[in-house]
């Protein structure tokens, strides 16, 4: 098997009380999401856990141990319950320490916007021993990579930045490519077809969408392959079906 037929795999853990509690909506597996299917990687597994430390270890352990990469997104900020980067650190048996490359930034940004470095906001220069920094430069203070473990910010622009800085540093297989159909039918009509179709392409995964609109049923169809040849046959095969069976469809969906 060579690195583009291989699935490279990660995961995500969102680390926080307030995702948990309902207070601040999460908008970052989406976007962690979508960047990944663009490296080639298949976001396989999402975990949310609160601001306990055996609870974030526990889970960075599992899944990193499963996937290629592993990126949690929360918990690397300036305050006492900010415990991410202890708890990776613990999970990977390494102290926490100071980067002085992260130290160094700090002192930059802050010295920008006329504010000191206090220990509170050196906090965000600890990392687990061996690790390295993923630039941030929207509020200075920095990701972290160790091994296959990524440390993200929570607030949603800043985990874009980051993913930005991460564009390409990752190896990965062919990026997934996708086509939808949107038909104005219940699902269960046309399971059948959409079983046969996926069973005929071995490559390619049919994802069934159902929604109500208009007084109406319908649901889109998402097909997804690494490969735009079988990609392209798997759409041909399943629009035929459709007409065949008298449905009308709507090429990029409904």
């Amino acid at each position: 098997m060579t690195a583009s037929d291989k699935i490279w795999t990660a995961a995500l853990i969102v680390i926080g009380d307030e995702i948990l509690s309902g207070r601040t909506h999460d908008k970052n597996i989406a976007q962690v999401a979508s960047w990944l299917q663009v490296q080639g990687i298949r976001l396989a597994e999402v975990r949310v856990v609160p601001d306990e430390q055996d609870k974030i270890v526990e889970a960075v352990n599992a899944l990193r141990a499963e996937n290629d990469y592993l990126f949690t997104t929360g918990g690397i900020g300036p305050t006492h319950d900010d415990i991410t980067v202890d708890a990776v650190a613990e999970a990977l048996g390494v102290p926490v320490v100071i980067h002085p490359e992260a130290r160094a930034m700090l002192e930059r940004y802050y010295k920008s916007i006329d504010a000191e470095l206090n220990e509170a906001r050196l906090r965000m220069a600890r990392v687990p021993e061996g690790a390295d920094l993923i630039p941030n430069r929207m509020s200075g203070a920095p990701g972290i990579r160790r091994g296959n473990v990524i440390l993200m910010a929570g607030v949603p622009h800043i985990t874009a930045g980051m993913l930005d800085a991460l564009t390409g540093k990752l190896e990965g297989g062919a990026p997934l490519l996708t086509e939808t159909i949107g038909c104005w039918t219940p699902e269960s009509e046309v399971a059948t077809l959409l079983r046969e179709v996926e069973q005929a392409h071995e490559t390619c995964q049919i994802g069934s969408y159902p929604f109500f609109r208009d007084g109406k049923v319908g649901a889109n169809f998402v097909i997804r392959s690494t490969s735009q040849e079988d990609l392209k046959s798997c759409v041909d095969s399943l629009t035929d079906g459709l007409a065949t069976h008298g449905f009308d469809f709507t090429p990029g969906g409904i």
